[in-house]
């Protein structure tokens, strides 16, 4: 089963229902619509829940739509979000990244 990993803050928006997708650069999982999941917390590399993938996408962040934002974590500004995802992969974070839009159901 493949496993993401998650910051703790963002464990109890993902057990809460609030967080339902999330935004991965550089998917070397292959990440696929109907793959199951293990969510571990990252800085404790405890196991918290497991899910099922139910959509996936790929774009730029230029290119997100209001559907990619839904159950995501909002940013300050474009700004704030590139900074983010450049303090999360150590690379270079512009407009024209491309990234996979994943939106995942928690097994109960």
């Amino acid at each position: 089963m493949k496993t993401l990993k998650f910051a703790s803050p963002l464990v109890p928006k993902i057990l809460s229902g609030e967080k339902t997708s999330t935004w991965r650069l550089f998917d070397d999982k292959n990440l696929q619509k109907g793959d199951e999941l293990i969510f571990i917390e990252k800085e404790t590399g405890k196991e918290f829940i497991k899910a099922i993938i139910i959509s996936v996408s790929e774009q730029k962040f230029n290119d997100l739509t209001d559907i990619d934002l839904q159950g995501h974590e909002r940013f300050e500004s474009d700004e704030k979000m590139y900074e983010a995802y450049k303090k999360y992969y150590k690379l270079e974070v512009t407009p024209d990244t491309v990234l996979k839009v994943i939106h995942f159901q928690l097994h109960k």
